[in-house]
């Protein structure tokens, strides 16, 4: 297959994926706009990008392209929409930074509480104000607030609670059983968790339903002097109103993401942020730590392998659940050229839509005939002629329908 990988990927997984015998073209300077030229040229079954944007225009550049593959968690910066219509496979790799975004979440929580960043500056510029920051509350024994509840705040979890603080988490379906075994506490709803946390961090996907989740009305609810960290994604929280608190004194800040990112190194960069001196502002680094990206180019490189070898696409997130208010058939048929295709030429004259399908093979002798079962996903009820014609068909061996939820 040939692949086109957009962004910084290690040199081990330019080797794995090579070594495994695929086409690779190495281009970590595309942007968004010569990302469209380069596909155009490549031609690539596979893309690989980690903050490159994939836009409509790059998904409908190549004619091959089946597999797109997020080297991170995050896919908001693809074109999900787009990427169904054309039947192409959107891919991630979750939990393989979420070490590392954990790691500076901690560091950011440790570095506003002792305001280590603010010390060093004035350091820098020959002041000795050790009596200004010698008023640190400290960490042990406060309370953390998570939102969301995913790989990355696990990790941030077990770190907080070695470090002595109580933590709680809050996400809409979090129940008390899924985060006990970590030692956390789950927070009756989102307003709870920020008004009764000393710390807040936020580990959420960025969708529909967390866009623009915590504005000015849900800053206000935690307590005066707290501290917010956010390494997630941009667009959860209102910047603007998070520097507005964090300029009238009632929060120090924190921030990896946020909204509106500069597209590269070359870009201004331009938040109301900036304005907050006190706040720690990193430009989307969580992930960019040297083990992270090994754990994320091995895993690029498995998701490329069973894709080519076995047409299975590990991850995908652009996949609808097909069995979700549908009817199943189970054929059993005997294992030969063109039952399947009358099995499917029955239904099409029946008008009835295929959302899946899968057919495995009975183990059987060389050279005998053995058994199949195929479990066929429609999308009405099959008319109880149409059951008949399919049991009637030459090598059927039975026929079965089940509901979705049996």
């Amino acid at each position: 297959m040939r692949v086109l990988i957009a962004d910084k990927l290690t040199h081990g997984a330019l080797h794995a994926i090579e070594v495994l015998g695929h086409d690779v073209e190495f281009s970590p300077t595309l942007t968004p706009d010569t990302l469209v030229q380069a596909l155009e040229s490549v031609q690539p079954d596979v893309l690989v990008v980690r903050s490159t944007k994939v836009n409509a225009a790059a998904l409908g550049a190549s004619s091959s392209l089946s597999l797109v593959i997020r080297a991170g968690a995050g896919v908001n910066t693809i074109d999900l929409k787009t990427a169904s219509k054309l039947g192409i496979f959107v891919a991630n790799c979750p939990g393989k930074n979420a070490v590392a975004v954990a790691e500076l979440t901690i560091g950011i929580l440790i570095a506003l509480d002792r305001r280590i960043a603010e010390a060093s500056q004035l350091m820098h510029e020959g002041r000795w104000e050790k009596s200004t920051f010698s008023k640190a509350e400290g960490l042990f024994g406060r309370r953390l607030g998570l939102v969301g509840f995913g790989a990355t705040a696990r990790e941030v979890a077990s770190r907080a609670i070695a470090m002595g603080m109580q933590v709680s988490a809050w996400t809409p379906r979090l129940e008390a059983s899924m985060a006990r075994p970590y030692g956390v506490h789950v927070a009756e709803s989102l307003d709870a968790l920020l008004g009764s946390s000393d710390a807040l961090s936020v580990h959420c996907p960025l969708n529909a339903s967390t866009r623009g989740l915590i504005g000015a009305r849900e800053l206000s609810l935690i307590p005066p002097g707290g501290i917010f960290i956010h390494t997630s994604r941009g667009g959860i929280i209102d910047d603007v109103a998070l520097a507005a608190h964090a300029k009238s004194g009632q929060l120090r800040v924190g921030l990896d993401v946020f909204e509106g990112e500069p597209g590269s190194s070359s870009d201004a960069f331009d938040n109301e942020l900036r304005e907050v001196a006190a706040a720690v502002l990193t430009p989307h680094i969580g992930a960019s730590t040297a083990q992270a990206l090994e754990s994320t180019g091995a895993e690029v490189t498995r998701i490329i392998q069973d894709f080519a070898t076995l047409g299975l696409a590990h991850n995908v997130v652009n996949i609808a659940d097909a069995s979700q208010g549908r009817h199943r058939l189970i054929v059993r048929h005997e294992d030969r050229v063109g039952v399947l295709a009358g099995v499917l030429d029955a239904l099409r004259r029946a008008n009835l839509n295929v959302k899946e399908m899968q057919n495995v093979i009975f183990d059987g002798g060389e050279g005998d005939v053995v058994a199949a079962s195929a479990t066929i996903i429609v999308e009405q009820i099959p008319s109880r002629e149409l059951l008949q014609e399919l049991r009637s068909l030459d090598a059927i061996l039975g026929v079965d329908m089940r509901s979705s939820s049996s």
